[in-house]
């Protein structure tokens, strides 16, 4: 009887579970390797500090905030 629900293609509750907890450990698996493959060491490319202070003009940052809202649409 056993040999014939194997045939029919039926799964039992066993390899059910065993699909899902390959299936998570995969998922894991593969979340991990991705988050360690992305790690890079940061460029240090910032000037010093204390950064010198500089005066922006209110309508020149106005007109630039605009314009990057309507190029990044919102």
């Amino acid at each position: 009887m056993k040999e014939k629900r194997e045939e029919a293609g039926l799964c039992s509750r066993r390899r059910i579970l065993i699909g899902s907890v390959s299936l998570f450990t995969g998922g894991i698996v593969g979340r991990i390797s991705n988050a360690v493959g992305a790690i890079k060491p940061a460029a240090d490319k910032t000037p010093p500090l204390p950064w010198k202070w500089v005066k922006l003009d209110p309508l020149e940052a106005g007109r630039r905030a605009y314009r990057s809202y309507l190029k990044n649409k919102g």
